[in-house]
């Protein structure tokens, strides 16, 4: 028989908080996530495991009945995309077998989607493939928050509701010390429409970065910075750092350019060691990132701080369970209840 190397447990009970037909499960990197997102509904996670076999294969089994229920199951696709990939589709057939009546997979970070397109020749659209199998294993809607690329969206053919983590951020930061005389700051062309909305919803100017990346090396050059930062506090935004490389040569390029104090805010928080170590070696001073997957390599630095985006889901949790409609929380109108829980 194999040994056991790892093993996750989640025990609960049915959902009280709207009715006995909705459950919540998490994933083995969901737990943390899920139980903020049960505390906001006022309930517990559905009784299950997961275990991590010495070879390398995953089970998992539902320990309560899922019988005619809809069900969440939380999994971010994140710190280790491709054994959580492989577990979320196991989630997806176990529960379908189990005559789930509808299983939605709640996906906070979903890594593959930086592969959108064929760009280079004899390469895979390795988003579409993801979503393609996650809907063949059973999963009738997706929820998720800032994707790499919006059109990913169109890669499901089942609905997906793409949650913005933006106003979240902007309410944390508008409580900081370095609001004063603050500019919004997009690393590069492309995440330069998201900035504006940072800026727009802040009431502060935007500038841009022009850099370029020559390989997959995930090492970026800043050619330039496009706008006036000179004696301004510095707020760079982007979805996501995995080396902190780009984020630390914006950074230089701004101070540079005169630029005072520098902070950073990301979506998506996945840096690993290393980047952290880089970034705590930088002129950023503090990196605020969400809770869509766990990293215990930010978690131990003071130069990051994490804010939860748990309750922004469990608001689309329930709304989507309620049948009532979930398109606010797709633009900055965001519920007082959910930003009262930063």
């Amino acid at each position: 028989m194999l040994e056991k190397t790892k093993r996750t447990k989640n025990r609960g009970n049915t959902l009280n908080c709207i009715d006995g037909d909705i459950k919540i499960f998490a994933g083995s990197s969901g737990i943390g996530f899920s139980k903020k997102m049960c505390k906001y509904l006022g309930t517990e996670l559905g009784d299950s495991e997961v275990i991590n076999f010495s070879d390398g294969n995953i089970f998992l089994r539902i320990k309560e009945t899922v019988r005619s229920k809809d069900v969440y199951v939380v999994q971010p696709i994140g710190m280790n995309p491709n054994d959580e990939f492989v577990e979320i589709l196991f989630w997806m057939d176990a529960l379908k077998r189990a005559s789930a009546n509808s299983v939605t997979a709640i996906i906070p970070y979903f890594s593959y989607a930086k592969g959108d397109k064929k760009d280079e020749p004899r390469v895979s659209i390795r988003a579409r493939v993801c979503a393609e199998s996650i809907e063949l294993a059973g999963a009738d809607r997706i929820v998720t928050m800032d994707l790499h690329s919006a059109q990913v969206q169109g890669f499901f053919k089942k609905p997906v509701d793409h949650l913005l983590s933006m106003p979240i951020v902007c309410e944390f930061v508008k409580g900081l010390d370095i609001m004063d005389n603050i500019c919004v700051v997009s690393p590069d062309a492309g995440y330069a429409k998201t900035a504006r909305k940072y800026a727009d919803y802040l009431s502060v100017p935007v500038a841009i970065g022009d850099k370029t990346r020559v390989d997959h090396s995930e090492k970026a050059k800043i050619l330039d910075i496009i706008g006036d930062v000179k004696g301004k506090n510095c707020m760079i935004v982007d979805d996501f750092s995995v080396s902190g490389g780009t984020l630390i040569e914006i950074a230089n390029a701004l101070k540079a350019k005169g630029a005072k104090r520098i902070i950073a805010c990301l979506s998506h928080a996945i840096l690993r060691e290393k980047g952290v170590k880089a970034i705590e070696a930088s002129p950023i001073e503090l990196v605020i990132g969400s809770d869509s997957v766990k990293n215990p390599y930010t978690a131990q630095s003071e130069r990051f701080r994490t804010i939860s985006v748990a309750p922004l889901f469990a608001e689309a949790v329930g709304r989507i369970h309620a049948k009532e409609s979930v398109s606010t929380l797709f633009s900055t109108q965001v519920p007082k209840k959910v930003v009262d829980e930063i």
